[in-house]
């Protein structure tokens, strides 16, 4: 099986959590999804995805005024910081991949899951999720703890997800699976 190839493309290896090894030129600016030899179909996802492929506007600029980052390259928080959430919680179920250094690629970082895009999709609301419950806790409101649990224990992740994913009209080959 003949695999696409980005022209120009970099071939640097790219090891698959799955242990499968491909060149990162077969990772184009629209996949959202690999279907790999192992049989699974991984999560595709690089740093020029908006962080809206995941969260509402609203959310991503809410997260925006309350969380600091310390990065330079990134003073924004944005999709690289979502991907960094979640590399943290599943370090062996996530290749993250430096592509500064080829130009060819469109992007600078790529990260390949061992999740398909929508249980990705799910960790990451489940994640920030959390990172809200820990924001929440810090207030010293208890009244405030209290709401947030009682509205959490209403929330479906999985329900947001697919009513998320159907009002973004997001098909396989839309920007945003």
């Amino acid at each position: 099986m003949s695999e696409p190839r980005v022209p120009g493309g970099g071939d640097d290896a790219v090891e698959l959590p799955c242990g499968e090894t491909r060149p990162m030129s077969v990772f184009d600016l629209g996949m959202r999804e690999y279907d790999c030899a192992c049989g699974a179909t991984h999560g595709v996802v690089t740093d020029v995805n908006p962080p809206e492929r995941f969260l509402p506007e609203f959310l991503v600029g809410t997260l925006r005024e309350a969380v600091e980052t310390t990065s330079d390259e990134m003073p924004e928080f944005g999709t690289p910081h979502l991907m960094g959430i979640v590399l943290e919680e599943f370090p062996e179920r996530v290749t993250a991949v430096d592509a500064s250094e080829n130009p060819d690629m469109g992007y600078s970082m790529l990260w390949v899951t061992e999740f398909d895009s929508r249980r990705l999709h799910e960790i990451v609301v489940e994640l920030v999720i959390e990172l809200m419950e820990h924001a929440v806790s810090h207030a010293d409101d208890s009244t405030a703890m209290t709401q947030f649990e009682e509205q959490m224990l209403e929330f479906d992740v999985s329900d947001f997800v697919e009513q998320y994913r159907a009002e973004r009209d997001l098909e396989a080959d839309d920007v945003y699976v």
